[in-house]
C-alpha cells in the first residue's frame, strides 16, 4: 500500500449529502475482484449521459478537477452497502483523501485499508473547504497527515483528529497484510520453535 504523508491537490467539491456506495460505484461493476480499472466507472451515473458521453456539469469532468486527488463532500459520505469496490474506484481514479463531516462506518474503515485518508471536519470548516474548492485550479489544499492539518490556499489551517493506530498504518503504507508481515521475525521464530518441539 502506498504510504500517505502529505498531499497537495486542487480539491473537487461534491456538494451532495448521503452519497452512497452505489453512487460511488454502481452494482454492475461489482463482478470484478481486481482493485484496478474501476476509476472509469467512479460516479458513472453522474459522470456520463445515457449515450455514454461525459456530462460536462459533473465536477470531475470539469477541467480544473479532472486530476483532483482530494474530494470535499457532503454529510454522510459512503453510506449504503458495504462494498469495498467504492474505495477501490476512488483510488483508481486518483483520489487519496475525502473530506466530509461524517462517513458511514464500513466505508470509513475500508478507506484506511486501501490507502485513502477520510477526514472528518466540522460543518463550519467544511463550508470553508467548499469555498476553497469552488475556486478551481486557482486554489490548492495541502493535507499533512503527520501534523493532522489541512492548509488552505490563503494559509489558513484546519486541524483534524485521527486514531493513532490508523495514522501509523497510513504513514507507513501498512494494510492488514503489511501489519502481519511486520511480525514476520516473531512468526518465523515461533514456527522454528514449534518444529523443533515436534521433532524432539
Amino acid at each position: 500500500m502506498q504510504p500517505f504523508t502529505t498531499l497537495t491537490s486542487t480539491p473537487a467539491p461534491l456538494k451532495v449529502i448521503n452519497v452512497d456506495t452505489d453512487m460511488i460505484i454502481p452494482k454492475q461493476y461489482l463482478k470484478t475482484i481486481k482493485r484496478t480499472g474501476l476509476g472509469t466507472a467512479l460516479f458513472s451515473e453522474m459522470r456520463y449521459k445515457e449515450d455514454g458521453t461525459e456530462n460536462p456539469d459533473f465536477v470531475l469532468n470539469q477541467p480544473a478537477y479532472r486530476k483532483s486527488e482530494i474530494l470535499v463532500a457532503g454529510d454522510n459520505f459512503g453510506c449504503g452497502s458495504s462494498r469495498e469496490h467504492a474505495p477501490w474506484a476512488l483510488l483508481d481514479f486518483g483520489i487519496r483523501c475525502v473530506i466530509s463531516t461524517s462517513f458511514a462506518d464500513i466505508f470509513y474503515n475500508n478507506c484506511f485499508k486501501n490507502g485513502i485518508l477520510p477526514i472528518v471536519v466540522s460543518p463550519e470548516d467544511l463550508e470553508k473547504l467548499f469555498d476553497d474548492a469552488e475556486r478551481g485550479s486557482n486554489a490548492t489544499l495541502t493535507v499533512d497527515l503527520e501534523k493532522q492539518e489541512i492548509k488552505g490556499p490563503d494559509g489558513g489551517t484546519v486541524k483534524f483528529d485521527l486514531d493513532p493506530f490508523r495514522k501509523h498504518c497510513l504513514l507507513n503504507g501498512l494494510d492488514d497484510i503489511g501489519l502481519t508481515m511486520e511480525k514476520a521475525p516473531a512468526i518465523d521464530a515461533y514456527e522454528k520453535k514449534l518444529s523443533q518441539r515436534a521433532w524432539a
